[in-house]
């Protein structure tokens, strides 16, 4: 197990980031807790962390699609 003391301030903002984000939380709300001043900056850099996003994405679309077609 690895001590708190090798915790930076970059990986306490790294796993809030990756949270939210993997929670589904709004960007934009995670841009401004980051303090960033683009939600660009805040996506750019820490949603390469969370490829599953594409695949959820994918299978939100779906459902709404063939749902709504009354086929699913």
């Amino acid at each position: 197990m690895q001590s708190c003391k090798n915790f930076r301030l970059y990986d306490l903002r790294y796993s809030c980031a990756t949270l939210l984000l993997s929670a589904g939380e709004n960007p934009k709300l995670a841009s401004e807790r980051l303090g960033h001043s683009s939600v660009v900056l805040t996506l750019d850099t820490y949603s390469h962390v969370l490829p599953e996003m594409q695949q959820a994405a994918t299978e939100k679309l779906e459902e709404m699609l063939f749902k709504q077609a009354g086929t699913g």
